[in-house]
């Protein structure tokens, strides 16, 4: 390994599936951006995993192949993946990283902003009150979802949560305050058929202005999927603590995200926990989950549904059960329910909405 600039190296020391390990680089922090420079001149995007005194191990987003261990070159860019923000995104389409993918150019007057988010003051949080209608009467007669709460959608491979998602950002409002109100939609490792379900389906509604999409489709690098949430969030933050908007985040599927987490840590031959997943699932699903709420003295808000598919239905798997412990409560998709032709297929007993109580009643909701 040669250093040719100012932390920019030249030949790594092993290349591990997505994973790139550099060893005799100094001064490197977690989570770093980082461009890794093929023989040919091609630039890939990565970022710091591990940061140890002598040795760097790096994520490179669109994979290894085709790198050379002796030519690549890596150059260290010393700040985070940061992502441009501004109120010119509503109403578009980006990649899962934040690239325009709707053939427009990129937003104008954008504000930099850290893709990991700024950890929110507990003793500034405030309570969630306030109901945001969906327009679906099994939520909001039976599990209200209230501004600022996290309220995960449970379902399994086959069921309608496409179609539920699509229907919730279609409708979602909330009473005599539609000027503020702004949805973000997240598609974590969706496919191109189901990308273009979304876009036409919002794009046929009135909704589309207030509406930004994030889609890492299946085809993309699985690497990606771990900065789509990200993202999303960020922009939403932007929304809602810089321009008083409330904020819905949507994102589907988070069960996508949990795997991508899986493969990266196969890679890093750390070991695993619950069904081969990393033992830091949790806090990592955590970091995600615990960037909703309401701050006090600010005027937005943001509220997540985070929909996830159980492998076989079973909602004691660990990314529903994790998911679980985080959230506020859970709205659970039936089989038997969809079979017999009922839309949405929502089991009540097992659904239940912690905050509801508080976001309901006499000033809030019709009588």
């Amino acid at each position: 390994m040669e250093r040719v600039a100012s932390k920019e190296y030249r030949g790594v020391s092993a290349l591990e599936g997505p994973l790139l390990i550099l060893e005799g680089a100094g001064n490197v922090s977690f989570a770093e951006r980082v461009e890794v420079r093929t023989a040919d001149g091609q630039v890939r995007q990565g970022r710091v995993l591990r940061a140890a005194e002598d040795m760097a191990v790096i994520q490179v987003f669109q994979g290894t192949h085709g790198l050379s261990a002796r030519d690549t070159r890596v150059r260290f860019l010393g700040v985070p993946f940061r992502l441009s923000v501004s109120e010119e995104m509503l109403g578009r389409v980006f990649d899962g990283v934040g690239r325009p993918a709707d053939g427009a150019p990129e937003p104008f007057g954008g504000v930099a902003a850290d893709v990991n988010g700024r950890p929110i003051n507990p003793v500034r949080r405030d309570y969630p009150r306030d109901c945001i209608q969906t327009g679906i009467s099994a939520i909001d007669g039976m599990n209200t979802l209230v501004r600022g709460q996290k309220l995960p959608i449970f379902s399994g491979a086959g069921l309608p949560h496409n179609e539920l998602a699509a229907q919730i950002t279609r409708q979602a409002t909330i009473p005599g305050e539609e000027g503020g109100f702004a949805i973000v939609f997240a598609g974590i490792g969706i496919r191109n058929d189901d990308a273009q379900f979304f876009t036409a389906s919002f794009q046929s509604s009135r909704a589309t202005a207030n509406v930004t999409m994030f889609l890492n489709l299946a085809s993309d690098p699985a690497e990606e999927r771990v900065l789509t949430p990200r993202c999303a969030l960020t922009l939403a933050e932007h929304l809602a603590f810089e321009r008083g908007m409330h904020v819905l985040v949507i994102m589907l599927d988070m069960t996508n995200y949990c795997e991508a987490l899986r493969e990266i840590a196969s890679a890093r031959e750390e070991v695993p926990s619950r069904k081969g997943y990393p033992g830091y699932m949790y806090s990592d699903l955590a970091e995600i989950y615990e960037r909703t709420g309401r701050i006090r003295d600010r005027q937005g808000s943001i509220t997540q549904i985070p929909i996830l598919t159980m492998p076989n239905m079973d909602i004691t798997h660990p990314i529903p059960d994790l998911t679980g412990y985080i959230s506020e409560g859970q709205i659970v998709l039936e089989r038997d329910l969809f079979q017999k032709g009922i839309y949405p297929p929502i089991n009540v007993m097992p659904s239940l909405s912690r905050l509801m109580k508080d976001g309901i009643g006499a000033g809030r909701t019709r009588d």
